[in-house]
């Protein structure tokens, strides 16, 4: 049996609102005032404590960056599941009451931003069913690139969906099959295509698996006798655990009342962790495959000095992401680093504004220029990545309005020409600017003195994460270079994925 914590009504109450729609981030615009990539989701799973949930809240609220839209935890005892899933941040969903109704040892929670699958509550994860050996809850961080045709084949053998996530694709292979829950679980993952790291829990088994490739991150850790899974080792160090090691790409580790049993459902692939990890994704404090992201993106920051120095007077740094490689290049050039850019923490993505004169103003609700720092200087803002184009000339223009008389762009990381189809969302191929548009068309359409981006070659140094003998340093840069690790699927001319339609 599972039990619902039945939600309160206290949140549905406050007033004020400083958002639209019924919760934070509802009917959230993709676009927004700002074009930033988006990541899918976070994951986070505890074996063998006896306070789970709570870990498992504190370790989400560490990984809330890479999913604000709705947040979950379910926990079991070796009987009944206990599972509460709400739209909005993690401090929203949960409180002390929730919290201490999720009685439990073990547990999986989840942080998500929809990339696959629509923004509303069916889709929160971790997904939780019946099935014939007990309750299954699923929890994943990534995309699975042949879920439709998987789905479309169940359901003409009967399957009944009930969610438009992909990850429910799991759950109906794991189902269907007539062997035990770990064979069942191998053969199911065996038939997956995508980048992807899963937490699947039963009443008395907890699994972790990441794809073939390794594309997205999964790390272990130990907090006791208890072990701790994370996306990101910084939700370790909340919550006072260690960092045992990564989950190896096609790797299956199997957590029961016997201890661990290591396995594998794959050989690993052509390794290819994402490399938007090491440029925006992941919190400074992170450290992916025994590299520190703060160093890496300094070392970003120093690289790009050395291949598109300028001459200026201070450099500054978009927030947050982009300063720690914007401490980098100065470090490297001589040249002050300075908070010219300051972000609002405070503000929700979807304000509401009753004008279009509003509308415009909307990025100095999230972003102001420090006049006094950038006044009659010369300005190198230093910024991971440009989807659309429209923020970083938002960004431009509050620095010469604030009274920049140049403005140089420096990119850490190469053009973002092609969509994604492992778990971030990115617009249509024709959205991104550097697909259709040279480098110094762009230039021009950011209204930027100067604007350069960082190698291949460079960003690939910069990360030294993997020996340079593996193909790309052991990093998936299909967004950059359009040589995807993985088959992904084709329309017309336009590759699509990701849910990013």
């Amino acid at each position: 049996m599972s039990h619902e914590i039945t939600p309160s009504r206290v949140a549905e109450e406050r007033t004020p609102k400083l958002w639209t729609g019924d919760y934070y981030n509802e009917g959230i615009s993709h676009e927004g005032v700002f074009d930033k990539l988006k990541e899918e989701c976070g994951v986070f799973g505890v074996f063998g404590h006896p306070d789970a949930a709570s870990l498992s809240y504190y370790g989400l609220h560490a990984l809330q960056h890479r999913g604000e839209e709705s947040a979950g935890i379910c926990t079991t005892d070796g009987g009944d599941f206990n599972y509460h899933r709400g739209m909005g941040l993690v401090k929203e969903v949960f409180d002390k009451d929730r919290l201490g109704s999720l009685i439990g040892s073990n547990s999986i929670g989840h942080v998500r931003y929809s990339t696959s699958g629509e923004s509303k509550l069916a889709n929160a994860q971790p997904l939780v069913f019946k099935y014939r050996d007990g309750d299954l809850a699923i929890a994943t961080n990534g995309n699975i690139v042949n879920a439709n045709q998987i789905r479309k084949e169940l359901e003409a053998k009967g399957s009944i969906f009930q969610t438009s996530s992909d990850t429910e694709v799991l759950a109906h292979l794991i189902a269907r099959s007539s062997k035990d829950f770990v064979a069942a679980t191998k053969e199911a993952l065996q038939q997956l295509v995508g980048g992807f790291a899963f937490l699947i829990m039963t009443n008395n088994k907890l699994i972790a698996a990441s794809d073939p490739n390794g594309l997205r991150p999964l790390t272990m850790g130990r907090l006791g006798d208890a072990y701790l899974f994370a996306s990101e080792t910084c939700a370790f160090e909340v919550v006072g655990a260690e960092l045992v090691r990564d989950i190896q790409p096609g790797e299956m580790l199997i957590f029961d009342e016997n201890g661990v049993v290591e396995d594998r459902y794959s050989e690993m692939q052509r390794r290819s962790l994402c490399a938007m990890e090491y440029i925006y994704f992941s919190r400074p404090d992170t450290d992916l495959n025994g590299a520190n992201l703060h160093a890496a993106r300094k070392r970003m920051g120093k690289k790009m000095a050395q291949e598109s120095f300028v001459d200026a007077d201070i450099v500054t740094g978009v927030p947050d992401s982009s300063i720690s490689a914007a401490i980098g290049y100065a470090e490297e050039t001589g040249i002050p680093y300075e908070l010219g850019l300051i972000k609002n923490k405070y503000t929700g993505r979807t304000f509401i504004q009753p004008s279009q004169e509003l509308r415009e103003q909307g990025v100095k609700m999230k972003l102001s220029a420090v006049r006094k720092v950038v006044e009659g200087k010369r300005v190198v803002m230093i910024d991971d990545s440009i989807v659309r184009g429209t923020t970083s000339r938002r960004i431009v223009n509050l620095l010469r309005e604030a009274g920049a008389t140049q403005v140089h762009v420096r990119i850490t990381s190469p053009p973002f020409k092609n969509p994604c189809f492992y778990g971030i969302d990115t617009p249509n191929r024709q959205e991104l600017i550097a697909s259709c548009k040279t480098i110094e068309e762009i230039r021009q359409e950011i209204n930027a003195d100067s604007l350069a981006f960082l190698t291949k070659d460079g960003l690939i140094e910069a990360i030294d994460s993997y020996s340079t003998q593996e193909l790309n340093g052991g990093l998936c840069l299909a967004c950059f270079d359009n040589d995807y690790p993985t088959e992904v699927q084709f329309h017309g001319t336009e590759k699509f994925g990701c849910g990013c339609e």
